[in-house]
This record gives C-alpha cells, sequence and structure tokens, in this order.
C-alpha cells in the first residue's frame, strides 16, 4: 500500500510539469488561502526537479529516429468505461501506452527513470479515489495527465483551477479560438510523449486512452491520418452520477481554487454536452474503416468476445494472439466491485434537460 492517500496529497501533479509550464499555468492566477501549503510544496518540489527535466530534455533531442505505426485512440466522455477496455485492450503486448508514472514525470523517462519510479510507487496510492481502480506506476494511464506537465495548454488545467473550467473547455478541449503555436505545441508534446512511451516499451503501436481527445479529433488526424478510433458511448444517466462523484474526489486532492458543488455540476453538465456535439462534428472525418463506436454495456457483458469484434471492425490483424492477454487480465479482475447507482428525480431532470441528444441517439432515455 502507498504511503500517501489522495484525500490527504501535500502536493499536486505539477511538480513534474517544467519550469516554464509549471510558471505559464500558475502566474497570474487566483490561489486560494487554503490552498497556499499545497502550491507552495509542488513549487518547491518541482523547482528542486527542474535540473533533472533539462538533462531529459537533452536526451530526447539525442534519440535516433524511431519506428512507429498509427496509434489506436480510445474515446468517451470521462467515466463512458474508456478505462476498463483500454486495460483489456493492453494484453495484446504489441501496444505500448501512457503509464501512470509518466503522467507525473513525463520529463523523467530517460535519466533517473529507475530511482524516481521506485520513490512513485512507494509513495503514490494503490488505488483510484471513488471507485477503487487499482493504481500503479506502470499500469496504463490517460496521458492527459502527463500533456498537463508538458504543455500550459490542457483542459486538464481546470483540475488546479475549477473556476477558469468554461474557459479551458473552449480552448483546450473543443480547441476553438486555439492560436496557432498552442496547437503546435499540443501535438508537438503529444507525439513526444507517444514516441517516449514506445521507445521505453520497446513497442511500435500506441494505444491511447485519454477523454479529451474525443474532442481533438481533426487535430489527431493532422498527425496520424491512419489512426484507428474506438468511441465508447455508456448510459448518461450512470455518468452523470459517476462523473460528479469522481470529479469531486479528483478535484479535492488537485485543487488550488475552491468551487462550489453546484458549480462544479454546471461545468460537468456543460462539457458533456459541448464534446458530445464536437465528436458528432467531426468523427465524419475518419477515414471509413478507422472508427469503431462501442456501447460499454455491451462490452462489459463479454469484453473478449467485443474485444475481437473490434479487431475486426477495424481490420486489426493478431486477435488470437492477443486472446490469452486480455482473457488474463479478464479473469484477474472478476471480483472488481463497481459503484451501482440509482438515479434521483433530479438527476433524471438534469440529464434529460441537457444530453436529449444524447440519450435519443443511444436509446437510454428512461
Amino acid at each position: 500500500m502507498g504511503i500517501l492517500r489522495f484525500e490527504t496529497l501535500p502536493v499536486n501533479t505539477l511538480v513534474g510539469a517544467d519550469r516554464k509550464t509549471f510558471d505559464k499555468i500558475c502566474n497570474g492566477v487566483r490561489i486560494d488561502p487554503e490552498y497556499l501549503g499545497r502550491f507552495r510544496t509542488t513549487k518547491c518540489i518541482q523547482r528542486i526537479l527542474d535540473p533533472v527535466y533539462s538533462i531529459n530534455s537533452r536526451c530526447w533531442e539525442r534519440l535516433p529516429e524511431m519506428k512507429m505505426e498509427a496509434p489506436v485512440f480510445i474515446l468517451g466522455h470521462w467515466r463512458s468505461g474508456t478505462t476498463f477496455v483500454h486495460n483489456v485492450l493492453s494484453g495484446d503486448n504489441r501496444y505500448g501506452y501512457c503509464t501512470t508514472y509518466q503522467t507525473v514525470f513525463p520529463h523523467i523517462m530517460l535519466r533517473g527513470y529507475g530511482f524516481f519510479r521506485a520513490c512513485t510507487k512507494v509513495l503514490m496510492p494503490t488505488h483510484r479515489p471513488t471507485d477503487s481502480v487499482e493504481l500503479g506506476p506502470d499500469l496504463p494511464q490517460e496521458e492527459e495527465f502527463a500533456l498537463v506537465n508538458m504543455m500550459p495548454y490542457s483542459f486538464y488545467n481546470f483540475w488546479f483551477f475549477p473556476q477558469l473550467t468554461g474557459i479551458y473547455r473552449e480552448r483546450y478541449l473543443l480547441f476553438n479560438g486555439i492560436s496557432d503555436q498552442e496547437k503546435e505545441a499540443f501535438k508537438s508534446s503529444l507525439d513526444k510523449l507517444i514516441r517516449i512511451s514506445l521507445y521505453k516499451q520497446g513497442k511500435s503501436v500506441f494505444l491511447s486512452k485519454n477523454p479529451p481527445h474525443t474532442g481533438r479529433i481533426s487535430t489527431l488526424l493532422e498527425m496520424y491520418p491512419d489512426a484507428k478510433f474506438i468511441y465508447l458511448f455508456r448510459n448518461p444517466y450512470t455518468v452523470f452520477e459517476s462523473t460528479r462523484s469522481f470529479f469531486r474526489n479528483i478535484i479535492r486532492s488537485l485543487q488550488l481554487q475552491k468551487i462550489s458543488d453546484g458549480q462544479l455540476e454546471e461545468e460537468i453538465l456543460a462539457t458533456y454536452r459541448e464534446l458530445f456535439a464536437k465528436y458528432e462534428s467531426e468523427k465524419g472525418l475518419i477515414p471509413e474503416g478507422n472508427l469503431a463506436e462501442v456501447r460499454f454495456e455491451d462490452f462489459e457483458k463479454d469484453p473478449v468476445g467485443m474485444a475481437q469484434e473490434i479487431y475486426g471492425r477495424l481490420s486489426v490483424s493478431g486477435f488470437e494472439e492477443a486472446r490469452n492477454g486480455m482473457e488474463k487480465y479478464v479473469i484477474g479482475h472478476k471480483g472488481f466491485r463497481k459503484n451501482r447507482y440509482s438515479y434521483s428525480d433530479r438527476t433524471i431532470e438534469l440529464v434529460e434537460k441537457n444530453w436529449s441528444e444524447a440519450l435519443d441517439k443511444w436509446g437510454y432515455r428512461l
């Protein structure tokens, strides 16, 4: 069991940011008094580690060119089952992915990696808040937590400054009004993250799980025209209840600003609605045969069977060779107890008022 607990973390994940990114995110933004201790401790550790980040940056510049095949992107709103699908498909040992360690220390992957990974393993919590999903430094994780430490243009800035969620959503989730310089910084950071992941794991295909990418399809296609996409959708009433609980817990661990439960709820409703619309407007850009839309409830009932179907729909070879790895993960997690949700009248009203298009499209209306 890790020494630290999410509820009492003395720092937030910006300890892994380079100095330029840290300062750009934090300078000029209000930090509420009750979080000044967390901010100062985070900044202190960031400053101590920054020379190590600089050394790794120079090592990256000397890495040789490497072969990389078209990546596979798992899309979908938070709490739509993306983590479970990512973990199952990661049983295919051809795939590389962003690890939990890498999300915290993306700048310490080439020099000092062994030492800092060992420290992370000792210190980090062993389970995710809210749903008790297992955590470990080498387990797959969504790359946005790494990107927020590599550039100042990430939607996940909202974990630290939730009062600015609407601004971050518009510019860095939906890429509406984003400057050319900001967009290029995103593309450069993501490509670097992917290539370092593959280099460290000795792989050539990257398997991404990152809900914010759901709003960035056109940009991802500019980078990787032959990329494959798996889009997950799930009962919106469950997604709302689960996202609200999940976001509350994560924000408490990372925030440098206060946000009321009512404000957070409004941001969740707006983010889902706008992310759904952006996905629907851009999915037609994906070449035919490169997109599989999957109902999570179907995947949950038969993970390996649905994985085989996804491979077929995307014309991905090698399923039989990957089957054992996927089955091993599924069997090992059969005892996992999911959170169960009941829907209050208020939840039903909010979801049907704000997310009616998704309810009707996927047939979830009560």
